[in-house]
């Protein structure tokens, strides 16, 4: 059930509150001292706090109340305090919200307000400890799979990016070729890697050949190898990947560029485990898992013509869908913090990245980061810093609002500054700002 804790010495304005928070089904626990108040918090599963700034009589300096505020911000940090104050603590009231407090109701209080103020809270701090919750649950899950298998040093905290990894190590031990789909720069042949790592082949070379690097006359020697003389330019004779890969595992990427003369002798490959160097007549053998990725719409491509039905299914047994960092930005932070090392990020910068769409993904962001390292000057990486474009989404009234805009939201929402600060997209504490540098009435 949810619990709100009210701290107050005043019988009548504790049996108040209990009552009008029991009438919405909302728990009441109460204490008539901040020591009361913190023993209380050690018993209770709390989810707000209503304080009164003043506990010993003919005090009114709100002391005692900021006191106790910033106990219990030590110990609970996350937790919400609202603050109850008469006309002359208001001041400190406002200097708690600044220092993070959820918000301040002044006696005597409207019970509408205050009831909405703390089912709105109430909400926010639920849904915060649900987020908490299903990251330790991650956090395990993401240890459990790094105990049983080579990660690779990957970097994730998305569910997207776990099921995924999942699924590359359950179908690395299975032999069979397995096709990576997903954007350009999102990962692919890390997930090969990984597959690989994880395989029965995993002491065998990991060899990687990117179909779209190279000009389509040079792919086939690229692949099988040549003789001397195959080719303008062949001096010598050369092995192709698939003799290098013997015994282990070969990553085609952007398998879609690989022309119809190239796909056709993948097939027989891959159905007979035979190919010939370009310019020989003799045939040879290669043992190696196949892996191959695409940004493509293969099926696409195959109604078109541009790419053989049948090796799209040899190639196809196990499809790994990759998706692209926008789906995925828990992974944003994380990512970006491990690519700038021992630098750090602000907040500003870190609300400029998730802000962006990525369309380049995670090769994007990395370049990105790197940038950034190179062009600031000493201390944390911000928004400046990353030279990133401003989202296309993003109206001039929503990145800053303005003077009417303020009032517009306080005024649709009671002056609950909790909920209006929310329909604009800010902090409580960056609305207060506002509000005092505009020199609005609260």
């Amino acid at each position: 059930m949810r619990t709100v804790l009210v701290i107050d010495d005043v019988p009548a304005m504790v049996q108040a509150l209990s009552v009008m928070l029991s009438l919405h089904d909302i728990r009441a626990i109460s204490a008539s001292s901040p020591e009361e108040g913190l023993a209380l918090l050690k018993k209770h599963d709390v989810g707000l706090v209503i304080s009164d700034m003043n506990f010993d009589a003919d005090t009114t300096s709100g002391e005692e109340g900021a006191a106790l505020f910033r106990r219990i911000r030590d110990l609970y940090p996350d937790l919400p305090v609202i603050l109850l104050t008469g006309w002359a603590t208001v001041e400190s009231a406002v200097r708690l919200v600044k220092a993070g407090a959820a918000d301040y109701i002044a006696k005597p209080w409207e019970d509408a307000k205050l009831l909405s103020t703390v089912e709105n809270l109430l909400e926010l701090a639920e849904n915060s400890r649900a987020r908490a919750r299903n990251q330790r649950d991650r956090q395990r899950r993401k240890g459990a799979l790094a105990s049983r298998f080579d990660l690779r040093g990957i970097v994730f905290a998305s569910e997207a990016m776990e099921r995924t990894i999942e699924m590359a190590c359950r179908v690395a031990k299975a032999d069979v070729p397995v096709l990576i789909t997903g954007p350009n720069g999102s990962g692919k042949e890390r997930i090969a890697e990984i597959v690989h790592a994880n395989s029965a082949v995993s002491a065998g070379p990991f060899v990687a050949l990117n179909c779209g690097a190279v000009p389509a006359e040079l792919l086939e020697a690229e692949l099988f190898g040549a003789e001397a003389g195959a080719y303008t330019g062949a001096n010598r004779a050369r092995a192709g990947r698939f003799e290098s890969a013997d015994g282990g595992t070969l990553f085609l990427d952007e398998i879609g560029n690989l022309p119809l003369a190239g796909q056709m002798k993948l097939l027989r490959v891959l159905e007979t485990g035979q190919f010939q160097r370009l310019g020989s007549s003799h045939s040879q053998r290669s043992r190696v898992r196949v892996l191959s990725a695409t940004n493509s719409d293969l099926p696409h491509m195959i109604r078109d013509g541009q790419f053989r039905q049948d090796l799209y299914y040899r190639l196809n047994v196990i499809e790994i869908s990759l998706p692209s960092l926008a789906e995925r930005p828990e992974d944003i932070p994380v990512l970006a913090e491990h690519f700038l090392g021992e630098l750090k990020l602000a907040d500003d910068a870190l609300a400029a990245l998730l802000a962006h769409d990525w369309p380049g993904n995670v090769r994007e962001l990395r370049n990105s980061i790197e940038r950034a390292r190179l062009m600031s000057q000493d201390g944390p990486i911000r928004a400046k810093d990353l030279h990133l474009p401003p989202p296309a989404r993003a109206a001039a009234d929503l990145d800053e609002p303005g003077r009417e805009v303020i009032e517009n939201a306080l005024e649709r929402y009671g002056r609950n500054v909790s909920r209006a600060a929310q329909s604009l997209g800010l902090s409580r504490q960056a609305l207060y700002r506002r509000i005092e540098r505009l020199g609005l009435d609260i």
